[in-house]
């Protein structure tokens, strides 16, 4: 059963900010948990850019993070870490250690440094203060598409983007993926328009076509960005249960199925498919082994249907030459 927003912001106890710049061709996008949050993550891409993912290892001291941010930039995005900490800190949000406050920002980046956009920054990239920015804006409602971190991404053969789906569990629990789609290969069947994820559709989500008759051999030939151009899907996986860190870590492994369904293919050499999962801890779980089991199912379902909303969402770049958007090819169905 999908929520009423079916954005990740049907947790309760986050919201979600965007900030980007169509002349620079990229932005960012930042999780706000509105109390420190259980989180872990399990990165599975060859080539990944993270920023203290060590920290949220299982037995690691921080018992939660304030934010999680998923931008552009590959390496030079993730000053945009240091953009969130600083917003955080004006309002006193952070890890107390006597006088101290440090706000904890785990962060994970996409490559989009050759998809048009002027990347000649300076001396500095602005990834910083798009992400102060990103803070500011972050609201229970966003758009999806090429906006914040996902405004600059693409996929093999469509424009890329931002996607976000929700779910609630029989158990009463709910998940939600926030996701960034900037894979190396391709979301859609063949040339199209059929979704690889369109078996797991809810409410024509993403133009209600589900699946063809049959997937031909032709149709399932991989097609990828070719030659060393690395390629990242990153995601957020948040639900309202009250989770272990360990738990949480089993919770992004788990999800991990969802970029295989969602994508042919994932976890590739020049990949750098990274999941957070983040508990708020609302809702305790009765059950521990069969809730969290279908919790896993269902976040990764989640995830799948965010990939193909990112896609579906997305606008294409303002840029010549760049990849068409799925509405531009398909139109909106």
């Amino acid at each position: 059963m999908t929520n009423a927003r079916n954005l990740i912001t049907d947790v309760a106890g986050l919201r979600i900010g965007n900030a980007d710049d169509a002349t620079l061709g990229s932005g960012v996008t930042v999780a706000l948990f509105d109390e420190p949050a259980v989180t872990s993550c399990f990165v599975m891409g060859g080539a990944p850019g993270t920023r203290e993912t060590d920290l949220l290892e299982p037995d690691k001291l921080a018992p939660g993070i304030n934010a999680v941010v998923l931008s552009g930039g590959s390496a030079f995005g993730l000053d945009a870490a240091s953009g969130v900490q600083a917003a955080l800190r004006e309002k006193g949000i952070g890890f107390a250690v006597r006088d101290a406050v440090v706000p904890l920002v785990p962060q994970a980046v996409i490559f989009d440094l050759l998809n048009g956009g002027d990347k000649g920054w300076g001396r500095y990239p602005p990834y910083r203060e798009l992400g102060y920015d990103a803070v500011q804006n972050a609201g229970l409602d966003f758009t999806l598409g090429t906006v914040g971190g996902g405004y600059g991404a693409t996929t093999a053969n469509l424009k890329g983007g931002l996607g976000s789906a929700s779910a609630v569990t029989s158990s009463g629990h709910t998940v939600g993926a926030l996701v960034i789609v900037n894979s190396i290969a391709s979301a859609v069947i063949g040339n199209g328009p059929h979704f690889w994820a369109g078996g797991f559709e809810e409410d024509d989500e993403f133009g209600g076509l589900g699946l063809p008759a049959r997937i031909s051999p032709a149709e399932r030939k991989l097609i990828w960005k070719g030659g060393p151009q690395p390629a990242t899907t990153i995601a957020l996986i948040a639900t309202d249960a009250v989770l272990t860190k360990s738990l949480a870590k089993r919770l992004a492994i788990a999800s991990h199925a969802g970029l295989a369904r969602g994508l042919r293919f994932s976890h590739a050499l020049f990949d750098g498919d990274t999941i957070f999962a983040a508990a708020t801890s609302r809702k305790p779980l009765r059950d521990e082994a069969a809730e969290f089991t279908e919790l896993t199912a269902i976040a990764a379902d989640c995830l799948t249907r965010a990939i193909a909303r990112g896609v579906y969402e997305a606008t294409a770049l303002p840029y010549p030459g760049t990849l068409p958007a799925w509405r531009d090819k398909f139109g909106r169905e």
